[in-house]
């Protein structure tokens, strides 16, 4: 009889540990809880356009026939560049530098303040044709749909005084790291 009661008023004092241990752990769970629900204020994020961004193009020396282009945020809230830069080799640039769609990333590119980022612009290869030189370079920023253009467009002038173009172009989707752009 004494092992049966030894037994009972141990699994009755190990019963009260566990139940106080649940309750202990259901108090804070429910903190936790109420502090989760609890809204933040969501940090503003605006387009990325030519008004909150410096945008800059230069040579690279690898890969051949490659130029970076930077975009810079200087403003003060997170800016979403969306999809790829819209590209006009030239001055009176007849058709669009073509979007490379194996350079897609995952998520859209958002940058902090003072924080860049980066699309590769691949200029000609041997497999292209019908090229020309081109001086400048003109960009503007894709929409959130993905169907246009938003904000003012940008004209910056090419390294080296111009650029061979051919029928090879393309330029990256916009990457959080410069080298995930210039593998496009």
């Amino acid at each position: 009889m004494r092992i049966a009661h030894r037994f009972t008023t141990r699994m009755t004092a190990s019963s009260m540990v566990v139940a106080a241990a649940l309750a202990l752990v259901g108090v804070q769970a429910a903190g936790h809880t109420a502090s989760a629900a609890t809204p933040k204020k969501a940090a503003s994020v605006v387009d990325c356009t030519a008004a909150n961004t410096e945008l800059t193009v230069q040579q690279v020396s690898r890969p051949i026939n490659h130029l970076l282009l930077t975009a810079t945020n200087t403003g003060t809230k997170l800016c979403n560049l969306y999809a790829a830069p819209y590209l006009g080799a030239g001055e009176g640039a007849q058709a669009a530098v073509p979007w490379l769609e194996s350079s897609r990333p995952q998520a859209v590119v958002t940058l902090a303040p003072g924080e860049s980022g980066y699309a590769g612009i691949m200029t000609s290869s041997p497999e292209g044709y019908e090229g020309y030189t081109a001086k400048t370079l003109g960009v503007s920023f894709s929409n959130r749909n993905l169907d246009g253009s938003i904000g003012k467009s940008v004209t910056l002038k090419l390294p080296n005084g111009g650029v061979y173009f051919d029928s090879s172009n393309h330029v990256t989707y916009w990457q959080s790291d410069v080298y995930d752009a210039l593998l496009g």
